[in-house]
């Protein structure tokens, strides 16, 4: 059956749009012929028709309604919101797997960024980036797919084919990317391109970033260090120094960062691992006041209160 659309130009719910659910049973379920056309809606029905008819019944009319047996964001199944427990979905938990893997590799790179030790040159990370940070990433992202975890299968397989490029970058004789800049412009065009490559990463993290506002205070410390590293790091190969050459300072403030969001990684990779099956002590996960747990446990304080 043909309808018209209840929102105008700008998003706005239309003030016809609620009524239309709020008809008399006999109004709502008769066609245009004057028949009966199905029973009356369900109240979990009229809430979903009620909250579809805002964005004009498009992709962004799905919600979600059975929040029934679904646990709160944890950043150690690497799930920024409500999903299902291990033992629904019958498949082991990929994400401690792919955050170990991004943390060792970001460790050992930050501190090459830092110059731990006089050490500047990257060539030890390619071997990590391509086995562990690129390869074993990847695959605990197509493993959270398989369990159902778009964020987790986003987030786990792009970081992983991040990896994987920054080694086929930085391989000494292999694929020659350095040098053909080098030959062919400067090596300050191979800078300027690089910082681009870095700054696409920033923009990249920033959306995974705002997908974690509802999640943990852990997990979203997590991106937010990772976010800024990108953009310093970034920055630090575009705005260059006296001599042209990356800017130290503010390379090692990315490092900084990085050192951070490495060791994030793993507290987020130990508190998914970590149960009362292996461990003495549950890992302590901090929700927001207003995310869906948050406000759970803000309710019950207050029913508390009130007893």
């Amino acid at each position: 059956m043909a309808t018209t659309s209840n929102t105008d130009h700008t998003g706005n719910h239309a003030p016809g749009a609620e009524k239309m659910y709020h008809e008399s049973p006999d109004t709502a379920n008769t066609g245009t012929n004057g028949s009966a056309m199905g029973r009356q809606m369900t109240h979990e029905e009229h809430q979903t028709a009620v909250a579809a008819s805002k964005f004009g019944y498009g992709p962004l009319a799905h919600i979600g309604t059975d929040t029934s047996g679904r646990l709160p964001a944890f950043g150690g199944e690497f799930q920024p919101g409500l999903y299902k427990g291990v033992k629904d979905r019958k498949f082991a938990n990929p994400a401690p797997l792919g955050l170990s893997a991004f943390a060792l590799t970001t460790f050992v790179l930050s501190l090459i960024n830092m110059r731990t030790r006089t050490v500047a040159e990257p060539n030890l990370v390619v071997g990590l980036a391509f086995g562990y940070g690129g390869l074993v990433q990847l695959l605990a992202g197509m493993w959270e797919m398989a369990v159902g975890n778009t964020f987790g299968a986003t987030a786990l397989s792009s970081y992983g084919g991040f990896w994987l490029s920054f080694a086929i970058i930085l391989t000494p004789g292999g694929f020659n990317i350095e040098e053909a800049y080098v030959e062919m412009q400067s090596v300050q065009a191979f800078y300027d391109a690089f910082g681009f490559f870095l700054m696409g990463w920033f923009i990249f993290t920033t959306i995974l970033l705002i997908a974690t506002l509802r999640s943990t205070v852990a997990f979203f410390l997590l991106f937010f260090t990772l976010d800024l590293a990108f953009l310093l790091l970034g920055i630090g190969y575009l705005q260059r120094d006296s001599t042209n050459h990356p800017n130290p300072p503010i390379i090692k403030a990315g490092g900084f960062f990085g050192l951070l969001a490495a060791f994030l990684a793993w507290y987020n990779a130990l508190a998914g691992i970590a149960d009362d099956s292996n461990s003495f002590f549950i890992i302590p996960v901090a929700h927001f006041p207003w995310s869906i747990k948050g406000q759970e446990m803000r309710k019950e304080k207050d029913e508390r209160a009130r007893v």
